[in-house]
């Protein structure tokens, strides 16, 4: 079904038995997060706090905490959303009589992708001026973030030149009842709209949609060709028009079925210190100084409904939508590089860290040209390491299928290239900067190597002792062995004694992790990894050779992937938060069955 609101989503939701409503109260500063997480990881419902401490308002989380609320956003599969789309190029490459009679359906629906005006609407029905944004449930989600936040803002813009919309999802700490931050990343449209203004020494007006058509919020996340309004995507997923309202005091048009909206403008040159941030990485992120967003009103409906959502270590809430949103976009993909097979940002590590893609070569290193593509194609340009394997493997989502691909077919004098200086995820804190590092292409189609290397390396025995500051060591497919250490300054002595090793020399890559990363875990495992490792200066091969002006890599490569002085520090709950949660949980768990 298509949801109009929240409010309506919510009611299907609770209809259905996947939300639940807690009277207990409940405190935004931590206690919804230590709530949330416990709950998602039961694959729990969503859930409605009807009595949050020092707000008048309900507040909503968890919406989107399984894959199958996701789809139901969606109406169906989401990779069959992307293909329908990708159909219509078919339809008018050229358009006759009987192509568009098949599609009609597919047409039909396209027709209503559109804003649809209207006079008046629910977010109308309160104008609060000057705005109260201390009364709002805003989460304080870690016992280190920088303040409370909102987590689920949609943030609409319009560049001041082109005219065109952009929605996107960008965390704001709140400061005061009328200021909040502003934390546009890097190769995100708000930003370049922002950018944009400054040219032209214009504040930028700001909307920021809480609550409204959920399609909305799946297509705030999606990465779209900048230029193209999410707006157009969530009436597609919809299968209606989105009813707004022209906003004489920003120019914008607005979701008349939002719950809130704040209005206001972002000027050239007035910025405040924001973070940090516990975010999707599982790290407190950079606090830095971002541009302040003035609001000068609030508009809300009655009785309205705060939404929100709660990230940290792997898996959350965003672990599905990233998975919806990946299967929509790769018809999209596909279509624009045919020699791409299949695509995959691994959801364990932030989706940014860790890409594969396999190809189907047509010609010799036709995969580096796919990959070049790909890290061109709006922010799949901010990935850190993208493993190219054949069109063949049957599963690029597991790992350990990807893993086997690189022990067969990674070359080390051909297929390692690596990329520095480079633009980085402003949320990635392993480069020498925020917003820079590195890139790692690992190239693992060009030819079937096996017989060189003939059985697969051996699992590593519990009882080897290798080096006293490793602690445990994992088989992680064929190619890569997870090693375990202590926190030590230097890793020479450990590099040695797993090359020197006739066992473990035989592995492409010794991955090097801290002791807080659970070897028995394999999604936590890839968090550790790729969330913790820059690869211009965090990668030791046994040798390197130079060959006219290319440096070559000979395995195998230790990945020095521990977490470092300077990192940003993993989040962990408040203890004493969690015996508070742990006094209500009884009376909450109650709720959930």
């Amino acid at each position: 079904m298509s949801y109009k609101d929240l409010r309506s989503y919510i009611a299907d939701l609770e209809l259905k038995k996947e939300l639940v409503r807690i009277h207990e109260e409940i405190d935004p500063v931590q206690e919804v997060t230590i709530i949330q997480h416990r709950v998602f990881e039961q694959g729990g419902p969503a859930l409605l706090f009807e009595n949050v401490k020092n707000s008048p308002y309900r507040l909503v989380t968890n919406l989107f905490g399984t894959y199958k609320r996701v789809e139901r956003v969606f109406g169906r599969h989401p990779s069959k959303i992307g293909e329908t789309i990708i159909s219509l190029a078919d339809v008018f490459m050229p358009l006759t009589m009987k192509k568009a009679w098949i599609a009609k359906e597919n047409l039909f629906r396209v027709a209503k992708v559109r804003l649809k005006s209207v006079t008046n609407g629910p977010v109308l029905d309160n104008i609060v001026q000057p705005p109260e944004l201390t009364k709002l449930p805003c989460l304080t989600c870690w016992p280190k973030d920088g303040g409370p936040f909102f987590t689920l803002p949609l943030v609409h813009t319009v560049d001041p030149e082109t005219n065109s919309g952009n929605l996107g999802i960008y965390r704001l700490q709140r400061y005061n009842d009328s200021t909040t931050g502003m934390h546009w990343q890097i190769e995100r449209g708000g930003g370049f709209h922002y950018k944009r203004a400054g040219s032209l020494n214009i504040p930028l007006p700001v909307s920021v949609i809480l609550g409204g058509p959920p399609a909305l919020t799946i297509a705030a996340i999606a990465s779209l060709p900048e230029g193209i309004d999410e707006r157009l995507l969530a009436c597609y997923i919809m299968g209606k028009p989105l009813e707004v309202i022209r906003r004489k005091t920003t120019g914008h048009n607005i979701p008349i079925h939002s719950e809130f909206v704040l209005e206001g403008t972002v000027h050239q040159g007035i910025v405040r210190r924001e973070g940090p941030f516990g975010d999707h990485l599982g790290h407190y992120s950079h606090s830095a100084d971002f541009p302040v967003f003035q609001v000068d009103r609030m508009l809300r409906r009655n009785n309205p409904i705060f939404p929100a959502t709660v990230v940290g270590k792997p898996p959350q809430e965003d672990y599905y939508i990233g998975m919806a949103i990946q299967e929509l976009s790769l018809p999209m993909l596909r279509f624009m590089n045919p020699g791409i097979s299949d695509f995959w940002a691994y959801p364990e590590t932030g989706f940014h860290p860790l890409a594969v893609a396999s190809v189907k070569e047509r010609y010799p290193k036709e995969a580096l040209k796919q990959a070049f593509a790909i890290l061109g194609f709006s922010q799949l340009s901010l990935t850190k390491v993208l493993i190219m394997i054949n069109g063949s493997c049957p599963d690029i989502k597991n790992f350990r299928e990807v893993s086997r691909q690189v022990w067969k077919n990674l070359d080390s004098e051909e297929g390692i290239h690596l990329l520095a200086p480079t633009a980085q995820d402003t949320l990635d804190f392993t480069g020498p900067a925020m917003n820079t590092g590195s890139r790692l292409i690992l190239l693992a189609t060009e030819k079937n190597i096996e017989p060189q290397r003939r059985e697969p390396p051996p699992e590593i025995s519990k009882d080897l002792k290798l080096h006293t500051d490793i602690l445990e060591m994992k088989q992680f497919g064929e190619a890569f062995l997870i090693v375990q250490v202590r926190n030590i300054i230097s890793i020479d002595s450990i590099r040695g004694a797993l090359n020197a090793h006739p066992v473990t020399r035989q592995y492409l890559f010794h991955v090097l992790v801290s002791s807080d990363v659970p070897l028995d875990n394999p999604m936590l495992i890839l968090w550790g990894w790729f969330t913790r490792f820059d690869p211009l200066v965090d990668i030791h091969p046994f040798k390197r050779e130079m060959t006219g002006n290319r440096i070559i890599f000979s395995f195998p490569i230790t990945i020095d992937a521990r977490w470092k002085k300077g990192y940003r520090e993993p989040v962990a709950f408040d203890p004493d938060i969690e015996k508070t949660v742990d006094k209500k949980w009884k009376r909450i768990q109650s709720h959930l069955v």
